[in-house]
């Protein structure tokens, strides 16, 4: 699963962006990768490991709706459904 969102550009300032990416390992464990910053600049990651699905699913979509709730919007997801209007 793949979820890209951004920030609306602020006057001269290029948008925010935070990225979630949730995978599968080899050992049947799964992983969700967070990389957020400004476009065209710096950027930050953060992995997690979930021994179980429904943790790491857990995990991703609480990561969605704070982000959300911040003001980013989804501009590309893959491999899940859009989130529901709250």
């Amino acid at each position: 699963m793949r979820l890209f969102m951004q920030t609306k550009p602020q006057t001269s300032d290029a948008p925010k962006f935070y990225q979630l990416v949730l995978q599968q390992d080899l050992l049947g464990g799964w992983t969700l990768y967070r990389e957020w910053g400004q476009q065209g600049g710096r950027s930050s990651s953060k992995r997690e490991v979930y021994l179980e699905r429904d943790d790491a699913l857990a995990a991703f979509e609480q990561a969605r709706d704070a982000q959300i709730k911040r003001g980013f919007h989804v501009m590309f997801s893959q491999g899940l459904e859009p989130p529901h209007a709250r």
